[in-house]
């Protein structure tokens, strides 16, 4: 565990997730969830996270192993077609992760969503989250739209509200 990340962690909190992802920006990520989903039967949950604390800080938790407990954590591999994904951003770490159910995660494979990753994290280094996360959020829809395509009169099965921890 290096300190050079639990003093970011610590220091870096709440208040860099405020600044990046004010609610207009948080309202525009919604929005291009809902009009991702509009083109395909997939669900998207996008997640930003300030920093880690308590045990998983203490723990070194990479951001992949953080992501996949939010991913079980908000049951986004709980639709009827497997077909969920989250995006998972760790603010401090400046680190995005995508977790696919199996259904998808078999069609894209991992080479796929971390080639949208790294895209999101360039738009990061230069300071654009928003673009970078509609950018993203638009990627992956191309990618759900190719093998699950829109079903008129789906559910919609999962929130498109971004979450904040």
């Amino acid at each position: 565990m290096g300190i050079k990340r639990i003093g970011k962690h610590l220091l870096e909190h709440r208040w860099r997730v405020r600044r990046e992802f004010p609610p207009r920006v948080l309202d525009a990520i919604e929005q291009a969830i809902k009009a991702g989903e509009a083109t395909h039967s997939g669900q998207i949950r996008f997640v930003v996270e300030g920093a880690l604390d308590g045990v998983p800080l203490f723990r070194d938790q990479p951001a992949r192993e953080r992501a996949l407990d939010v991913f079980s954590h908000l049951r986004i591999w709980d639709t009827h077609h497997n077909n969920g994904v989250l995006i998972y951003l760790l603010l401090a770490d400046r680190d995005v992760e995508i977790v696919a159910d199996r259904g998808i995660d078999a069609k894209v494979g991992r080479a796929g969503w971390e080639a949208i990753c790294r895209a999101m994290e360039t738009d990061f280094r230069a300071g654009r989250f928003e673009q970078g996360v509609i950018k993203g959020i638009a990627a992956v829809s191309r990618e759900l739209a190719k093998y699950f395509p829109h079903a008129e009169g789906g559910p919609n099965e999962l929130p498109d509200k971004p979450v904040v921890i």
